[in-house]
């Protein structure tokens, strides 16, 4: 795999099974260890070294943004949506993102620096063997009771399906992508595929091959329960 790397983080969602905790303020900008969440995610990308970052929010983020004078760092590229579904916002970055390989990040997936580095390093290396041929890679986590999980079946270590039928394994937020898998996207929209889980299986039907590299932890922000864990995730990875 030759060439720099892109980035891309989705945060276009409204988040509201998190409202009751976040009042006024959309996902991408809760706190978390004194930074928004996406401006965490945005430094993450940082520091794997992948420029640029194109990153979708919605209008109500971009607003708040504005309001409180929050800069993004001149290598983000921002694209304003409010798209319907995940799916659609990754198709609008998929207009913007150079050809290539691109690090895909959603705003609410919360990792430890150390694992995001470990997964771009393993991932980029493993697609880099023409002899897998191999379309992207995906982070998975041991599935801890979360309530929104894409669970995924994995053999010698490439994803076979992905679903909502419980197994050990659930995708952590952080993906490695061709953009060829952009080719599929008027036929997704045809079929009315309302998420990105269900793109990403269409993906699959279709032949793609995708790797697994497993993260020690992950937490997938859903609800005020899921911010308490990432808080306390964060005090740890501080010591």
């Amino acid at each position: 795999m030759a060439g720099r790397l892109s980035g891309a983080i989705l945060a276009a969602g409204r988040g509201q099974r998190l409202r009751p905790a976040s009042g006024a303020v959309p996902k991408p900008l809760i706190d978390l260890g004194g930074q928004p969440l996406l401006f965490r995610q945005i430094d993450l990308l940082i520091k794997t070294g992948v420029s640029p970052i194109h990153v979708i929010v919605n209008s109500e983020t971009h607003q708040m943004m504005h309001q409180r004078g929050l800069r993004l760092p001149d290598s983000v590229k921002l694209t304003i949506g409010d798209t319907a579904n995940s799916m659609e916002s990754l198709l609008r970055l998929g207009e913007q993102i150079a050809p290539g390989f691109f690090l895909l990040m959603t705003v609410d997936a919360v990792l430890q620096a150390a694992d995001v580095h470990d997964f771009v390093t393993n991932a980029t290396k493993t697609i880099a063997n023409p002899g897998l041929r191999l379309d992207g890679a995906l982070g998975v986590v041991r599935w801890r009771g979360d309530a929104h999980p894409l669970f995924a079946q994995i053999m010698d270590g490439v994803i076979t399906a992905l679903g909502e039928w419980q197994s050990p394994m659930v995708t952590a937020g952080i993906y490695l992508f061709s953009t060829a898998i952009f080719v599929h996207a008027a036929e997704a929209r045809t079929r009315g595929l309302d998420a990105m889980r269900r793109f990403l299986a269409m993906l699959l039907e279709k032949g793609a091959r995708f790797a697994t590299f497993e993260v020690p932890w992950a937490i997938d922000i859903d609800d005020a329960a899921d911010l308490r864990a990432a808080h306390e995730m964060i005090i740890r990875e501080s010591k």
